[in-house]
């Protein structure tokens, strides 16, 4: 019972954390244009953010473990909470820099950082190994109902300012109920039991030859697929609605609110799908499409039709997330699931970091939207490695099941 009471605590604090993160992807592009800051500052500061995400993780991938996950995680709430009050702060472009970077904010618009590497390695030790994808499932679901939810509060602002906020204002109050939300994990980390932790004191945590082997050609592919999803954060992906569309956050925070319902029931898809055919098809049989959408997305003639792309391309785009995590969490020992996920993790915000910073570029010197297109041709690479690689390779339970 009390290993059920973790998972229900961990799901609880990543829901927290990710209605926060879906609200911040809708408005820090919108927040950091009305402070007049330049597209190449506001890639600068959503690569510093996550920049932070990557040196958190990295921290956790050595020494949470030793410092314990619970530990951790408290930390890194708190630090969260502490980088979104920061960015209220002023508009000083370095500031606002240090302010994301310490905060790990996440212009992704997804939760993808430090504490979900820590959860990730903790849940697979609350249930059976045979509900480890549903349980992967559920959990991400959680995440993108908050990230909906997160969405729907970035309309925040816009209401404020009809009851007569000033615009800065206004998004100065979104982001203290960020903070707010960032801290509020807290409450729950600090009830887990001793069982969420691996047992593992090591200083360096260490991986079989084997598993450092699949670790090393997984990490790889996830470079890459992630250095496609740092030309589509949520906040350069709202900066290009609202230049190419003129929309403003009263739009898009709905929007987005409908793509991260899509999201959050496509996990549970994901999970019926992977029983039938397997982890690895399930992952690419779905993200090459949901790529060809997110051109299409580029190239659309109106909003409408822009609109209607993008939710299709929610709709698939997000079912490779537990496949994936389910995947790697299968090929490696218990006791190495923290340095497996921390390290899976850990490349793809690295790549995360470069992304946005070539994606300011490219809008700013070429075409606004250019980088939907450079992502979208990464991804469909990513995907079709990722298949050549491990089709030959299910996890246990499906070799098992052969």
């Amino acid at each position: 019972m009390r290993v059920r009471a973790d998972r229900a605590l961990l799901i609880g604090a990543a829901f927290a954390r990710s209605v926060a993160t879906g609200a911040i992807g809708v408005l820090l592009g919108l927040y950091l244009a009305r402070l007049g800051l330049g597209v190449g500052e506001i890639g600068l500061v959503v690569s510093a953010g996550l920049a932070g995400a990557a040196a958190a993780t990295w921290f956790v991938t050595l020494g949470g473990d030793r410092l314990g996950r619970r530990r951790s995680l408290m930390a890194l709430a708190l630090a969260s909470a502490a980088g979104g009050l920061g960015l209220t702060l002023g508009a000083d472009s370095r500031l606002l820099t240090a302010a994301a970077f310490v905060g790990m904010v996440n212009g992704m618009g997804r939760d993808r950082g430090a504490a979900l590497a820590l959860e990730q390695a903790a849940l697979p030790g609350t249930g059976a190994a045979a509900q480890r994808t549903r349980t992967f499932a559920v959990y991400n679901l959680l995440l993108d109902a908050g990230h909906a939810l997160g969405a729907l509060l970035a309309g925040t602002p816009a209401l404020l300012r009809r009851t007569g906020s000033g615009e800065l204002e206004s998004f100065r109050v979104a982001f203290c109920l960020y903070a707010l939300l960032m801290a509020l994990p807290l409450l729950l980390y600090v009830r887990l039991s001793p069982a969420v932790e691996s047992g593992a004191r090591a200083r360096m945590p260490r991986l079989s030859p084997e598993s450092r082997r699949v670790i090393a050609r997984l990490s790889a592919l996830f470079a890459l697929d992630g250095l496609g999803g740092g030309f589509l954060t949520t906040a350069l992906l709202t900066y290009f609605f609202f230049r190419r569309f003129g929309v403003d956050e009263a739009v898009i925070g709905p929007l987005f609110f409908a793509a991260r319902v899509l999201n959050a029931l496509s996990h549970l898809g994901a999970a019926w799908l992977a029983r039938r055919i397997g982890l690895v098809n399930t992952m690419v049989f779905t993200h090459v499409p949901s790529s060809l959408l997110l051109a299409g997305v580029a190239i659309a003639p109106g909003f409408a039709v822009a609109a209607a792309l993008f939710l299709l391309r929610e709709g698939l785009v997000e079912m490779d997330v537990p496949t994936r995590q389910s995947y790697v969490m299968a090929v490696v020992s218990p006791e190495e699931r923290t340095p497996a996920a921390g390290l899976t993790h850990l490349v793809r915000l690295a790549a995360w970091i470069v992304g946005p910073l070539l994606a300011g570029l490219l809008m700013g010197k070429s075409a606004l939207a250019a980088p939907l297109l450079a992502g979208a041709g990464l991804k469909i690479a990513y995907d079709l490695l990722l298949y050549a690689a491990f089709r030959r390779g299910p996890p246990p339970e499906e070799r098992a099941a052969r």
